[in-house]
């Protein structure tokens, strides 16, 4: 039974097919950067009923923005031209807002890091690191 549970052939494969759905070699989410390709999914960016439009980002920020997406007005029946590039749009704005989210928790860790950092990368001057 164990032998069954570590098939490298069928690791590889499922592997080859995510790649390929995810269209790269070397995918990553665009919002956070992870990286493991069991991790990410293709985000329809104006919502799968109102475009083709895809993203590639992970699990985690996949939810957010599709969740986001639910507060978006829809209509019924066949979207009309503006209404899909309205959405569109929203997408968009969903995504670079979590993209600014993002960029702040990085400012902030770079912060954290300049307080224990020596001159020239932070500001501790040279031999307080002991104090």
């Amino acid at each position: 039974m164990r032998d069954m549970l570590l098939n490298p052939d069928e690791f590889e494969r499922r592997k080859q097919a995510a790649l390929e759905r995810l269209g790269s070699n070397d995918p990553s989410c665009v919002i956070c950067g992870e990286h493991d390709w069991r991790t990410l999914q293709r985000h329809h960016l104006p919502g799968r009923a109102f475009g083709a439009e895809l993203v590639t980002v992970c699990g985690n920020c996949h939810a957010k923005l599709t969740d986001a997406q639910h507060d978006h007005p829809s209509g019924e029946g066949e979207p009309p031209f503006l209404v899909r590039l309205a959405r569109y749009l929203l997408g968009l704005a969903e995504l670079a807002g979590q993209l600014v989210e993002q960029l702040r928790d990085y400012a902030n860790a770079l912060f954290i890091a300049a307080a224990r950092c020596p001159q020239p990368w932070g500001y501790l001057q040279s031999g307080s690191e002991g104090s």
